[in-house]
């Protein structure tokens, strides 16, 4: 009989095995997204995906075409997703901070239940329900075809509300009085006590807040108007047309879409690990 220390080796080379072929199922679309990026799009409508790169055919042509102003918007494109997502990372990241602590550390609040439910209410809506009332505050406070526009309708993102109340349910709360104590005010006890503790929901939540901006394309299609203003999911989604598809400037588009959050993740990742880890298994 197979003792217990080649039992659990043996689970563990299966275990490597079975995550081994995930692996490589998940990184073969980027395979083939980096390849097709540095042939000709011709090369991509003639020999459609295959695992032979053909080395022999590459080229940088696309990604000077991809960042010439006289001749493609990309540049403009990339430009706003990194404004729009940064600007929307950071307010909603501070708004969904303050709104979950005050909801998972003041116990006493009359009310506190019932905003909860209402956060996890919102949480289930689609966001397609929304864009009609949305469209007509958008008109309303004329915020059309400007960065507020596609940044206030979402600053306050329910997951991050849920997140930040998890987590804060597993704060010290013994901290609050010794900050009382010293004469800190609520705000102060929230910015020099908790949020230094708060590091790994912030990791966490700026990644995902991160990725669900930059990606978004249903209300940034709605609310912008002008060419130069569009997003890089929208502007590579023109590029795409009942008449034919330009794909010398989508696949090298497309592979510069992902640096940004792929550079992210690298810097936060074990602040998202450690969050999405502490958060899980709190409240």
């Amino acid at each position: 009989m197979a003792s217990v220390g080649e039992k659990g080796k043996l689970s563990r080379v299966i275990m490597i095995a079975v995550l081994s072929i995930f692996a490589v199922g998940a990184l073969l679309p980027f395979y083939f997204l980096i390849v097709s990026a540095f042939k000709p799009g011709v090369e991509m409508v003639r020999y459609g995906i295959t695992l032979n790169p053909h080395f022999e055919k590459f080229t940088l042509n696309q990604f000077r075409i991809l960042f010439n102003p006289e001749e493609s918007n990309y540049f403009h494109w990339y430009k706003n997703s990194l404004l729009y997502t940064g600007v929307q990372t950071v307010l909603s990241l501070v708004l969904t901070a303050m709104v979950g602590y005050g909801l998972g550390v003041y116990k006493r609040f009359r009310y506190r239940n019932i905003v909860f439910m209402m956060v996890l209410l919102v949480l289930m809506i689609p966001i397609e329900i929304m864009i009609l009332p949305l469209y007509k505050e958008m008109v309303f406070f004329k915020f059309f075809d400007k960065v507020w526009g596609v940044v206030l309708p979402f600053a306050v993102f329910p997951a991050a509300v849920f997140f930040f109340r998890q987590y804060s349910l597993g704060l010290p709360l013994d901290l609050m009085d010794s900050g009382r104590i010293d004469g800190l005010t609520e705000y102060g006890i929230f910015v020099r006590i908790m949020v230094p503790l708060m590091k790994p929901a912030f990791g966490a939540m700026a990644i995902l807040i991160s990725m669900n901006s930059w990606n978004s394309i249903v209300w940034p299609m709605v609310v912008l108007r002008s060419n130069e203003k569009l997003t890089i999911p929208i502007g590579l989604s023109t590029l795409i047309t009942p008449y034919g598809n330009n794909y010398d400037l989508l696949m090298p588009g497309a592979v510069l879409a992902v640096v940004p959050i792929v550079i992210l993740f690298m810097l936060n990742q074990r602040a998202f690990i450690e969050g999405l880890t502490a958060g899980g298994i709190k409240g």
